[in-house]
């Protein structure tokens, strides 16, 4: 294929959708839908240009957008995700070419732009995602390339490994995405919810909000929220006062976003009765600007918790007011990490399929 002339730019923000200098802004979102109805078949994980707009404003992760026009017509972006509270080094980087473009050069243009961008802002590494429908692991003639930190694999002939390996990326992990029809069947749900409740045992209780904690549960969430940033298989209650990265205002502050951007946050969390701490916890996050797909986000339990089936118990219980309270839901997606096995069976025992991964790769840069 010709070799495109790009002209790469930083995408202006504007204060509203309704200002005069949103069209640019407009365009990227719809380019971006167009590049993930091609590679998932459908617009269920395209952003809405609200929800894109609100994602600037967010206080512990500054993002900047490059976009590549040919001639007048804007063909790709690349978004620059630039943590601001922890991992200050680090950037992710995320591409997207409309498909008629792709193989010619847009790509190499606005990754290199994005690396010399992130690296001004002093990140010293970079990661760049690449995405994958299931299909694509179906047929690995060419063979596979393994994740440094997991089990994952990719098809060593894909386009997207070729790209991201040809720009001196190494894979470090493959994550799974996975689908799952709505409504599950009640048969099945109440059949794992009885079992883990059994294994569970008398000593565990389920607490359910929507949106906003209850006080008297925000300290054990900002320790379960600190879990998800760092090391799950550790205690958080071995000692009086934990390290940890959340604190109660950090808490408040992300329901308070969430809210902002017309989501609604489900959580389900259990605890030890014992001890009155909570220790684990789950959440579904239902979008403000759709009502017939939902995604099923991070879920966590104590390492000295775990083996007792708290972590299915709470996600049919969710799925359970889900299912009472959201009666247009047609589909709910997940991730989960190869190396996180428990999650994955607890997934596909709800009848989650995958649907495609997404590839993490990294590369490390010196800074002069």
């Amino acid at each position: 294929m010709t070799t495109l002339t790009v002209q790469v730019e930083q995408l202006w923000v504007p204060d509203s959708l309704s200002d005069d200098d949103a069209a640019d802004f407009l365009t990227v979102v719809d380019v971006a839908r167009q590049v993930r109805i091609a590679t998932w078949g459908n617009d269920d994980l395209a952003y809405s240009p609200e929800e894109f707009l609100e994602s600037f404003d967010d206080p512990y992760e500054r993002l900047v957008v490059l976009l590549a026009r040919v001639d007048s017509r804007i063909v790709g972006r690349v978004g620059i995700s630039m943590p601001l509270a922890d991992n200050t080094d680090t950037a992710i980087v995320s591409l997207e070419i409309l498909p008629d473009c792709q193989g010619r050069g847009v790509g190499r243009e606005l990754l290199e732009a994005a690396e010399q961008f992130a690296r001004g802002e002093l990140r010293r590494t970079l990661i760049v995602e690449t995405h994958h429908p299931a299909a694509a692991l179906e047929s690995v003639d060419g063979g596979v390339i393994t994740a440094a930190r997991d089990s994952g694999t990719l098809p060593r002939s894909s386009r997207e490994v070729v790209f991201a390996s040809q720009a001196g990326y190494e894979l470090q992990r493959v994550e799974r995405f996975s689908s799952c029809p709505f409504p599950m069947g009640r048969e099945e749900l109440d059949r794992l919810k009885s079992h883990a409740s059994r294994t569970a045992g008398p000593d565990y209780a389920i607490h359910a909000w929507t949106d906003a904690c209850p006080a008297e549960w925000v300290r054990d969430m900002a320790v379960l929220e600190s879990l998800l940033d760092g090391d799950e298989s550790v205690s958080a209650y071995e000692a009086d006062e934990p390290e940890i990265q959340w604190d109660d205002a950090r808490v408040r502050e992300a329901e308070t976003l969430a809210q902002a951007s017309g989501r609604q946050t489900m959580i389900c969390a259990v605890e030890y009765q014992p001890t009155g701490r909570l220790v684990g916890f789950t959440a579904i996050s239902i979008l403000g600007h759709r009502d017939d797909v939902v995604f099923q986000d991070e879920t966590v339990v104590l390492q000295e918790h775990r083996g007792r089936k708290l972590g299915m118990l709470i996600r049919v219980c969710n799925l359970e007011r889900l299912a009472q309270e959201q009666r247009a839901i047609r589909k709910i997606y997940t991730w989960d990490a190869a190396e996180k096995e428990y999650m994955v069976s607890v997934n596909h025992a709800l009848g989650f399929r995958s649907a495609g991964y997404t590839g993490e790769w990294q590369k490390r840069f010196d800074l002069e």
